[in-house]
């Protein structure tokens, strides 16, 4: 992507169960404007939008609820456990969302903000990666997610399970980001991690960017 100029995307992704929406959080009390591609994902399947038209037309009107919202627990149910449901679901969504993307960095850089974190469970995926300069990825030991996605999303181990198992394994997060953060311990030593990690990337923008300055 050419960026805009002065601006600078950071990619936040991650495992789910990780703790990534916390280290968001604690970027954004670091100066960072955030934007959340699982909102953009949301705000895209809302009644009436192309979007959920288009799904809809792939897995049929028994994902919809009674006043044609979107039954998310009951799609989620559909394609976290076929594969190739899923992959066909993403390859409809992922247009929408990086075109989302793309246009709410360019409203931040018109108010004048330059430092952006992209904040993307499925950014590799999406090819959102593509957008941004630097990749932070939120990993967790499988026990411990295991058990923060049973009592965050209140769904059973299966549940859980199967959709820690339609994400990339922790190799792939480590050998795609430019820094790790491992977060087993929760809120413990996240504040120091996460501050340390900012000043950093503020340190690289403003060299990066020093003759606009």
């Amino acid at each position: 992507m050419n960026h805009l100029e002065g601006v600078m995307v950071v990619g936040l992704t991650g495992q789910t169960g990780s703790g990534k929406t916390t280290a968001c959080r604690k970027f954004m009390e670091n100066g960072f404007a955030v934007i959340n591609a699982d909102e953009i994902a949301r705000n895209i399947m809302k009644p009436d939008s192309v979007c959920l038209r288009e799904v809809t037309d792939f897995f049929g009107t028994e994902i919809l609820n009674e006043d044609k919202s979107l039954n998310r627990q009951g799609l989620a149910d559909i394609v976290f456990n076929n594969p190739k449901k899923l992959e066909q679901l993403n390859s409809i969504m992922y247009p929408h969302i990086t075109s989302e993307i793309l246009s709410l960095i360019r409203v931040n850089s018109a108010e004048g903000k330059k430092l952006i974190l992209l904040d993307a469970p499925t950014l590799f995926e999406s090819r959102a990666d593509d957008f941004c300069e630097i990749i932070i990825s939120v990993i967790a030991d499988e026990a411990t997610r295991l058990q923060r996605i049973i009592e965050r999303d209140h769904i059973t181990a299966e549940q859980a399970q199967a959709r820690m198992s339609a994400q990339h394994n922790e190799k792939f997060f480590v050998d795609n980001s430019d820094f790790i953060i491992r977060n087993n311990d929760g809120m413990s030593g996240l504040d120091e991690i996460v501050n340390e990690m900012s000043d950093k990337i503020k340190c690289y923008y403003s060299n990066k960017f020093k003759d606009l300055e």
